[in-house]
């Protein structure tokens, strides 16, 4: 057995004909010993050559056209129920380069990994964040040119991620993409539609105005600009400035008034220069939208006094702060929420009249998301910040239609054909009025979620807090309609921060994210070999920080240099690698079997967990950890991993 990377590299040069061959005919659902380092540098002609033996010509035919959608493996579900049991793998696509390499990782993946969770798969704006979308383009970052070149006519990214999504069907996989109640705060959208978002008048670091119709002199401004410089198209400005803001029924599509504004889709340079012109004519007047926040009281910012950074463009951007900050609060200052609903009194006391919906946000916002959902056939969404819940009252005991725009969202997606469309909630089921007002699992019903992240990767396995944690998170899954997830490592929490809850208990937590039927399961790309950290990493071994694009050498502790890099944990990666190749030895015996419960988590226990759970009337499975004991099962002991047992009854 390979004992460092280093042997798993020369194994893998001895005996990957036999480990291919085992995928290819069918034997295994993914490619045994195959490190992702590994497999992310496969060539496309190598790529291509595995997947037509293991599907097929016409399959592959199939797949490979853009223009056709390889029918998803949850086709038929009646509801996206089917999310509470799925075993999620969470990619952020910066750290592998492209779309395709989705691919190719994908190919160290058993088939019990069964949904792939894409990070924002949007065109970022200017601060580089993947949740600060500036359009609805997907990022060209993702393009691979080696595809392209192999297959002339994949010479779009939007093309190449239509095949992956094809080819990750074909192989039994779901995919969900990011669905982000925000944008830049300067997106083009902002800027094409001022009437969606929030807006405030600013002199210097004093807000003189952030009532209800700022937007509308945001419109003048606009509209004066493209009077002054002409259409980016080079077409006459034959409309009025009414027609071109309309969100009413327009005579001006969507895609018509941003080739206006600013120009053609695969001009990412003369868009950019445009958008930043137009940013610079709109705050030298003092006009910016409103920051994003987080937690209560959500609103009631002001301007920090000489507290602001200037950004490569040169463009200075003013902190704000909350005038009666609680613990949670926090201002995102790169970003913009949509504004989903006007104010009370225009504004005068920062409060929101949830009975007067923003509709044209609501139905802007529900169109794209199904545009792109058809057009790549995302089976679920991963709802960003669904933990946000602005009422002070709380959740209403009937939510109306415009209760929340993710579940608007989802509901809008399903209820124009596409049924089994799933929601991944983005909650961490925190106490009550923390991250939200009220109470987060009444939300989280409310906004019919089928799943959610929840917060079991920021807590030491074997703690008395994980204990009590996952105890609720299994009372939740018995007694509510969602079930929260056993989250192993998210794909945007990989991060230094959090070395200190994946020194212990790794190969724990991955047997029971896989293992246990009665929660959903997470794991980020890359824990299957993720370095303990002893001692803090390079930035560059931390997915996270792939989120963000940060060329700032004075953000140490952000900034990155170059490709992600790989762990070197070969001990982990060893026993992740049995543990898959003994769940390939039984998986069609475990699905969709019922399980009950032997020996459930104590929330007493200060030092250790002890779990023991029985599927159906043929497995007993065992997991512990530090001083906690579960007794032995009964049967046959089948499999053992570091305190991780399964026995045949």
């Amino acid at each position: 057995m390979p004992t460092s990377i280093a042997d798993f590299n020369a194994d893998w040069q001895r005996n990957y004909p036999n480990y291919l061959d085992q995928y290819q005919s069918g034997k295994t659902s993914y490619v045994p010993n195959l490190l992702p380092q590994t497999a992310v540098q496969f060539s496309v002609f190598q790529t291509l050559d595995i997947l037509q033996k293991r599907l097929g010509t016409d399959r592959m035919r199939q797949a490979l056209d853009p223009q056709q959608s390889v029918p998803s493996p949850v086709l038929g579900q009646k509801n996206g129920q089917w999310l509470r049991k799925s075993k999620m793998v969470g990619v952020n696509v910066r750290t592998i380069g492209s779309f395709w390499n989705i691919i190719n990782y994908a190919l160290t993946l058993p088939a019990c990994h069964d949904s792939i969770h894409l990070l924002p798969i949007w065109e970022p704006g200017v601060v580089g964040s993947l949740y600060g979308m500036v359009s609805w383009q997907i990022n060209p970052e993702f393009y691979s040119v080696d595809l392209a070149r192999f297959i002339p006519t994949l010479d779009t990214v939007d093309k190449q991620l239509k095949v992956v999504i094809n080819l990750l069907h074909a192989l039994g996989r779901t995919v969900g993409m990011d669905v982000i109640p925000h944008t830049d705060r300067f997106s083009e959208m902002a800027l094409v539609h001022p009437a969606l978002f929030e807006w405030v008048h600013r002199d210097g670091f004093r807000l003189v105005d952030h009532s209800e119709n700022v937007f509308s002199h945001v419109e003048e401004v606009i509209w004066q600009y493209l009077n002054q410089h002409g259409t980016a198209d080079g077409s006459p400005i034959t409309y009025s400035k009414s027609v071109f803001f309309s969100t009413q029924i327009p005579l001006l599509t969507d895609e018509q008034r941003h080739l206006i504004l600013f120009g053609l889709p695969g001009d990412y340079g003369g868009r950019l220069r445009r958008r930043i012109d137009l940013i610079r004519h709109l705050t030298a007047q003092g006009f910016e939208t409103l920051p994003m926040t987080m937690a209560p009281p959500y609103r009631g910012l002001h301007i920090v006094p000489n507290e602001f950074v200037v950004d490569e463009f040169g463009q200075t951007w003013y902190q704000y702060a909350f005038n009666q900050p609680q613990p949670f609060s926090r201002v995102f200052g790169p970003l913009a929420r949509y504004k989903f609903y006007h104010s009370l009194d225009d504004n005068r006391d920062w409060q929101l009249d949830f009975k007067r919906p923003n509709q044209p946000a609501w139905d802007y916002i529900c169109q794209k998301v199904r545009a792109c959902q058809q057009r790549y056939s995302f089976d679920f969404m991963r709802g960003d910040m669904a933990h946000v819940q602005l009422r002070p009252d709380g959740v209403p005991a009937s939510p109306d239609a415009h209760y929340d725009p993710l579940r608007t969202i989802k509901h809008y997606v399903q209820n124009l054909g596409t049924p089994h469309f799933a929601f991944f909630a983005e909650t961490f089921l925190a106490p009550d009025d923390t991250m939200a007002y009220g109470n987060e699992a009444a939300h989280l019903e409310a906004i019919n979620a089928d799943s959610t992240l929840g917060d079991l990767q920021s807590m030491v396995v074997g703690s008395a807090v994980f204990n009590e944690q996952l105890a609720t998170y299994i009372d939740l899954a018995e007694t509510r309609k969602f079930a929260p997830n056993f989250t192993v490592m998210t794909a945007d929490k990989d991060d230094p921060r959090f070395d200190l809850f994946y020194r212990t208990g790794n190969v724990f937590r991955y047997f029971v994210g896989l293992f246990l039927p009665q929660l959903p399961s997470y794991v980020g790309l890359g824990f299957e070999q993720r370095n303990l950290h002893e001692e803090r990493g390079a930035n560059e071994e931390y997915t996270k920080l792939y989120v963000f694009r940060i060329s700032d050498e004075a953000e140490t502790d952000k900034v990155t240099h170059g490709p992600f890099v790989w762990g070197q944990n070969a001990a982990q990666f060893t026993a992740i690698n049995r543990i898959r190749a003994f769940a390939e030895t039984i998986w069609p015996d475990l699905i969709a079997q019922p399980m009950r419960w032997r020996q459930k988590p104590d929330p007493a226990q200060a030092n250790g967990t002890a779990l023991a759970w029985q599927v159906a009337d043929q497995y007993v499975f065992t997991a512990s950890i530090g001083e906690a004991a579960v007794t032995d099962g009964p049967g046959m002991l089948v499999f053992e991993e570091s305190g991780c047992r399964v026995y045949r009854l």
